[in-house]
Formats: C-alpha cells, sequence, structure tokens
C-alpha cells in the first residue's frame, strides 16, 4: 500500500501510484547522502555554482514538461504552472549567481590585535519535507541554498506530487548531482527515522501548522535545528486609494492565486468604513467572475482544488461560519473538487472562521472605521506570514509596516515574490526564511576564526 499517487482533482482519475520507499532503500540513500557530502563539501564553490545553474537550465529546457505534470496532480491552471517552473528557475540560477556571497567569511571589527572572521560551512545532510502547493518552487528555494553552501539533500515531498518528485531529481541527477539530492517517498513513520538518524543534522518542513508542530518536536527530541514555513492568514487592508477598481483587481489576483491555495495570499480584507461598500461589491463581482474549468484551457483561472478532500474542507469550513452567523455574499458550493469563489462578511471573533486559514477561493471582508481598528484587526491571529497595506499616504504605509506582526508586508502591491527577497513568517506562521541572501544562513555553521595579532 502507498500513498504517493498522482489523482486529477479535476477528474478524481487515479493516472499512476508510487511504491513507498523500502527500510533498506531509505539507509542506502541516507548513506548515500552522507557520502555525498564528504565530497561535495570539498568542491570549489564555483563548482558547485555551475552544477546548481545547469539545474536552472534544465527547468527552463523541459518547462512545459514539468507544467503538465503538476496540472494534473494538483489542478493548477497550466498558465500558472508555466510561470511556477520559471520562477523556479529563477530561484535555483539566483544561488547559482550569488554563490560566492553567500559562502564568503565575514570579517569582524575587533577590540584587540589580530583579526576575527566569521565562515560558513555546511552542516551536512538536511531532509527536506515540501507540500503540493507549489512543487518546483517549494523545492527550489530550500535546496538550492543549502546544496550552493555545501549541504546535501533528502527530500520527501507531498504524497500528490510524486510525479514532479521525480522529475526534480532526474534534474539534479542530470546536472552532475546525483547523492547530492536525493528523492524519497517515505511514510511519515520513516520520516521520523530520517529526523533521528545520527547523519542527519537538520530538517526543514513547509506545510501545516500540526505539520509543524510533529517535525518541531521530534527534531528538538533529537536535537536538530529545524525550519518551519507553515501556514497564513494575511491581511489586506484597503484604507485610501485613487484606483479602487485596480486596487479590487490587485486584492482578487492575489486571492485566486494558485486556486486560493497559498499560504501568503490575502484571506483577510480589512476596509476603511468610507469605502467598503464600493470595495465589497466591486470585489464580489470580479471574484465571482473568475472563470472556473479545466486547468489545461488557455482562459482558466480557476482549477479545481488540489483534492477532493481539500474542497470538502473548504466546504465544511463555509458552511460552519454561515451556521455560526456569517453572511455568504457569494459562492459558497462545490462540484467535485472545484470550489466557487467566496466571499464572507460578517464574520465576528467568536467564530471559528475568524481564526482559521480559509485555503482555497475564498475571503472574508471586514468593515473598520480607521487604521488604528484595522491594524487590530490584521495582528488578531494566530498567524504572521504577509500582509498587504493600500495606501496613498507614504507616512501611513510605514506605520502600519512597522505596527504589523508579519514576516513581510507589502504596499500597494501583491504577487511580488521574488529570489532576492527573503520569504517567511513569525508566530504560528514559521521560523525561518527563504530566498534572499538569509535563507543560505539557516543550515550553515557560522564558525568563529579568530587569529592572534
Amino acid at each position: 500500500m502507498t500513498d504517493y499517487a498522482v489523482v486529477n482533482p479535476a477528474t478524481g482519475e487515479t493516472l499512476a501510484t508510487y511504491p513507498t520507499i523500502t527500510d533498506e532503500a531509505l539507509e542506502s540513500a541516507i548513506a548515500g547522502a552522507d557520502a555525498a557530502y564528504r565530497a561535495w563539501r570539498e568542491q570549489p564553490v564555483a563548482e558547485r555554482a555551475a552544477r546548481l545553474r545547469r539545474v536552472a537550465e534544465l527547468h527552463r529546457e523541459r518547462r512545459d514538461d514539468l507544467a503538465t505534470i503538476i496540472v494534473r496532480e494538483m489542478g493548477k491552471p497550466l498558465s500558472a504552472a508555466v510561470a511556477e517552473v520559471d520562477f523556479a528557475a529563477d530561484i535555483t540560477e539566483y544561488y547559482a549567481d550569488n554563490a560566492e556571497k553567500v559562502t564568503a567569511d565575514q570579517p569582524i571589527d575587533i577590540l584587540g590585535e589580530g583579526t576575527a572572521v566569521i565562515r560558513r560551512t555546511p552542516l551536512g545532510v538536511l531532509l527536506g519535507i515540501m507540500p503540493w502547493n507549489f512543487p518546483y518552487y517549494q523545492v527550489a528555494r530550500f535546496a538550492a541554498p543549502n546544496i550552493v553552501v555545501g549541504n546535501t539533500i533528502l527530500l520527501k515531498h507531498a504524497p500528490q506530487c510524486p510525479e514532479s518528485a521525480a522529475a526534480i531529481e532526474q534534474m539534479y541527477t542530470d546536472a552532475g548531482l546525483e547523492g547530492v539530492y536525493t528523492n524519497v517517498y517515505a511514510s511519515n513513520e520513516q520520516a521520523a527515522r530520517i529526523i533521528a538518524d545520527r547523519r542527519v543534522q537538520g530538517v526543514s518542513v513547509t506545510g501545516s501548522e500540526r505539520a509543524g508542530s510533529a517535525v518541531a518536536a521530534l527534531a528538538g527530541q533529537n536535537l536538530k535545528k529545524v525550519a518551519l514555513e507553515l501556514g497564513g492568514s494575511d491581511p489586506f487592508i484597503v484604507l485610501s486609494t485613487d484606483d479602487l477598481d485596480s486596487t479590487v483587481a490587485a486584492a482578487v489576483e492575489a486571492r485566486m492565486d494558485n486556486n486560493g491555495q497559498s499560504c501568503n495570499a490575502p484571506k483577510r480584507f480589512i476596509v476603511q468604513e468610507g469605502l467598503y461598500d464600493q470595495f465589497l461589491e466591486k470585489f464580489t463581482e470580479a471574484m465571482t467572475a473568475s472563470k472556473m474549468g479545466d486547468p489545461f484551457a488557455d482562459d482558466t483561472v480557476l482549477g479545481p482544488l488540489s483534492s477532493l478532500a481539500a474542497a470538502e474542507r473548504l466546504q465544511e469550513q463555509v458552511d460552519r461560519a454561515v451556521s455560526q452567523g456569517a453572511r455568504l455574499v457569494a459562492g459558497g458550493t462545490r462540484d467535485g473538487a472545484f470550489y466557487e469563489p467566496t466571499v464572507l462578511t460578517d464574520v465576528t471573533a467568536d467564530m471559528d472562521v475568524y481564526r482559521e486559514e480559509l485555503f482555497g477561493p475564498a475571503g472574508v471582508v471586514y468593515k473598520v472605521a480607521d487604521e488604528d481598528e484595522a491594524v487590530k484587526v490584521a495582528n488578531d491571529t494566530s498567524f504572521g506570514l504577509g500582509s498587504y497595506v493600500y495606501t496613498t499616504d507614504p507616512e501611513q504605509a510605514e506605520r502600519i509596516a512597522d505596527k504589523i506582526d508579519a514576516g513581510m508586508v507589502y504596499v500597494n502591491i501583491v504577487l511580488a515574490d521574488s529570489p532576492e527577497l527573503p520569504f517567511g513568517g513569525v508566530k504560528r506562521s514559521g521560523t525561518s526564511r527563504e530566498m534572499g541572501l538569509l535563507a543560505a544562513d539557516e543550515f550553515v555553521n557560522k564558525k568563529l576564526i579568530r587569529i592572534a595579532g
């Protein structure tokens, strides 16, 4: 019995299954990654960068095939799937281009005679536990910086992404990185054994709060470094605008990204009362106008959710919200794994949905009196990943950016992730940073070398 299968969420058809790794093969994979680490860490940085750059090139050379795979696996619209492959290539290339910078010694001005530097050296074998919603992008932002600094990777992908997992491993193998990057179709029990293994030095997980908590507990028991990238319920604050139509368009585009299944998408729309009625009307109209259908079709904006279970979970959340007194302005119905664009209002702090993350094409719109109330509502959550502020007042934007409890604040812009920009959150949204130069600092030994004068 295996959990690894390609199930097309648009049709419910099981297209392929992949066997879970045997315990013997898993032992071989760990030993291979450990042996590869001993050699890989000694490779010149320029050689590491060259091989990583080849991985980026292979993403681009195989982009159409790679994109098609994840449309089948998790229902991502084809244009978005192609864009994800390209972004994964850009991220990988970024670390190839900046390899010398992220591995360079950092001199310290000392009070006495002599010299001191911080030298970044790799830790060893790392386990990555990756999610289904961005099968290539999530892997790239974990694997690329850690490989370039000299670590090696064991990668446990989501059970519904076995085909893309194999395609990623093949690219690393074809770039001369066999053993440096190894895919394992591991069960949760086997993942626990990997974390406990003395040869494995750290673990990174991107996923739900529950998954993050479980992995962090195991890592703590085994005194391993852990990096967590978890969920989010990002606020989208609207206080003033010179163009409400473009503000609404940005809100909808960001909410519908990846069929609404993005951890850092805005999910709570917090609108100043003078703009609230107009915003709600335009937002609802634009949400419901999003074309839902075959993810392979060029004009599809909204494909199916990643699985029937995901759609059923979202439906249960919305139904429960309505039963507790929320107003269903639009949507709220499901057809298999397809879920209509949905808008809720009149949500209060005593409702479950006030605290939950809606992982799909559904948003909650709140009315607030002023800036202070907007910040209060925005921060009244256990999450703290991203946030969005729309205002025509630059000073107000700075004030709110300082007050928001989140790892990222975007002002008058959405969908602005970029390889050089760090990504991560606070509170129950995570503990680490990926992308940018900060990502290369998560799993290294920042070794002090002090030399007498």
